[in-house]
């Protein structure tokens, strides 16, 4: 597997958390950024180990953020679905799931 790729969406909702954060306290976006990184790797490294949601979508629950990362396994990588925040509209990113099925 040759690493992860972020869906468009997913993308988008990642640097607009690191922004969030930043704005709340200097720095904080930047470890929101490397919690999520550490977290994409590990997902990388052992996609099995987390519980899946709707097959064949998975997620990883981030440490210290109330946030979750939303994957798929794919041949060649692992696709980021979302980076999804725990408490606001569950399940919102379903609507992407159309694109990647």
């Amino acid at each position: 597997m040759k690493g992860a790729a972020f869906d468009p969406d997913a993308r988008t909702e990642f640097l607009a958390a690191i922004r969030y954060y930043e704005e709340c306290r200097p720095g904080l976006g930047y470890h929101f950024r490397l919690f999520v990184e550490s977290a994409v790797r590990n997902i990388h490294d052992n996609p099995l180990c987390y519980r899946v949601l709707h097959a064949p979508f998975r997620r990883c629950l981030l440490q210290k953020f109330p946030y979750s990362i939303i994957f798929s396994i794919e041949p060649e990588y692992v696709l980021i679905i979302a980076i999804a925040h725990v408490k606001r509209k569950p399940d919102y990113w379903h609507e992407r799931l159309k694109r990647h099925r």
